[in-house]
């Protein structure tokens, strides 16, 4: 059991994150050090903190505040990524740190950091002109206090306390679905300045009614819009991006994403701020979760992908952005060999997917085998369903499943995404949160030969 031996703690002009053990280049970590040195903008970091500890103790879908969870924190050499989910599980949230923003070196590793009630307290009490030393991990817990005249340390009195780290196992699978909706978001149109900082002054709290619709570029700024109008982005849950009113005053611009076929769906919003970028990511609608999209489904069937994935997992160092080019010329891949099997990765919670510098980022979680299986339950029952599949000509299947036949439209030129199926789960959602089962096990049966 991993746990927290110490919790973060901010006084006297020191920010001390606890981590948990981590997983790092040279294996598990049991006292990782991430970073020590100054934030050259320590208001942007205590306030996009913040917005993490407010989403992941929010269920947006029938608003009920939740208990707290820990964020994934990733160092990644020039910059220090933290991520989580909302406790509905329907809103994505990270924090990107970037070197700029910090007078010291980041290392490199992934692991859970401590966001409790007592930091969150202290972190609301940061001014931009405070002078804030950072310490992110469980060594050297020491605060310093510094003014113009004197400078000395104080020793933290930090109770050991052993509290267990809280990830709950649906994040990795959402993480791992996050990752694919999010490579199929393109910008819409962005804010800067004024115009930013407005909307989200606008946006509704989180115990507002959901309000959606189309977010229309004006010249005064945007306006929410019940018709489609050009260059406008759509959005279900405008009240689940109520976080981002803790950084109002930081934000230098806002762009938001949608999906690249432009039909309504997940929705992004990247805020700008001095030398970081906030992104809370949406589902289509505010009772889905992002551990039920499915939206990895199709590359999981595919069993020969497996060792083109342990291929790449042995190159990863902790990337913040993949090079896809130099990974397909190591392994003799073609694109769409690679970008499944990064697809694939992203599943374990090993790769992230990064809109903004339109790259996958590697994490590491840690790993159970037997996860992929338990976290999709329709690819287990398309398994179960290979050899109740029959062809009824060219590109069509029959397949029976509790003594009931569905037909299967089915071209592998095109993939599971344009198949199409006379079941319910198909009918309700036409593929946009991954294919059904009867689909699957086409796909399956199509790749035994």
């Amino acid at each position: 059991m991993r746990v927290f031996n110490y919790q973060s703690l901010l006084a006297d002009g020191n920010l001390a994150l606890a981590l948990a053990p981590a997983l790092t280049p040279a294996g598990v970590d049991n006292n990782p050090s991430f970073f020590r040195g100054f934030a050259v903008y320590p208001q942007v970091l205590a306030r996009g903190l913040l917005v993490l500890a407010d989403v992941t103790a929010t269920r947006y879908f029938k608003y009920v505040p939740d208990a707290q969870r820990d964020p994934v924190l990733s160092a990644q050499g020039d910059r220090l990524r933290a991520e989580c989910f909302s406790a509905c599980n329907g809103v994505y949230a990270r924090l990107d740190l970037l070197q700029e923003g910090f007078d010291g070196e980041i290392g490199f590793g992934t692991t859970n950091v401590d966001i409790g009630m007592e930091l969150r307290t202290a972190l609301a009490l940061v001014k931009q002109q405070d002078k804030l030393h950072v310490n992110i991990g469980d060594d050297g817990l020491t605060t310093s206090h510094f003014s113009d005249i004197d400078e000395k340390a104080v020793k933290l009195q930090g109770k050991i306390q052993q509290r267990p780290v809280h990830m709950p196992d649906r994040w990795v699978r959402a993480l791992g679905n996050a990752a694919g909706i999010h490579r199929a978001m393109t910008p819409v149109f962005s804010l800067k300045g004024v115009q930013a900082q407005s909307f989200i002054a606008s946006l509704p709290p989180a115990t507002g009614k959901n309000q959606a619709g189309w977010l229309t570029p004006e010249r005064t700024g945007v306006k929410l819009s019940p018709r489609r109008t050009s260059g406008a982005a759509y959005v279900s849950g405008l009240h689940r991006l109520s976080a981002l009113k803790r950084v109002l005053t930081n934000i230098t611009g806002i762009t938001f994403y949608m999906q690249q076929d432009g039909e309504p769906g997940a929705f992004m919003a990247e805020v700008e701020l001095p030398y970081s970028r906030l992104t809370l990511s949406l589902t289509a609608e505010s009772w889905q979760g992002y551990s039920g999209e499915g939206s990895l489904l199709e590359s999981l069937a595919q069993q020969e992908l497996l060792e083109d994935a342990d291929d790449i997992v042995s190159a990863l160092k902790f990337d913040a952005a993949i090079d896809q080019m130099q990974l397909a010329q190591r392994w003799n891949m073609n694109e769409n060999r690679l970008q499944q099997a990064l697809a694939l990765l992203a599943v374990s919670g090993k790769l992230g997917f990064d809109a903004h510098d339109r790259a996958y980022f590697h994490r590491e979680l840690p790993d159970d085998p037997d996860r992929v299986l338990k976290d999709n339950p329709r690819l287990v029952a398309a398994r179960k369903l290979v050899d109740a599949v029959k062809s009824a000509g060219e590109n069509r299947w029959i397949v029976r499943s509790s003594d009931t036949d569905y037909m299967v439209t089915f071209d592998p030129a095109q993939g599971a995404q344009q198949a199409k199926c006379t079941c319910t789960w198909y009918l309700n959602h036409l593929n946009k949160r991954g294919p059904c089962k009867h689909i699957l096990a086409v796909q399956l049966r199509e790749d035994k030969g």
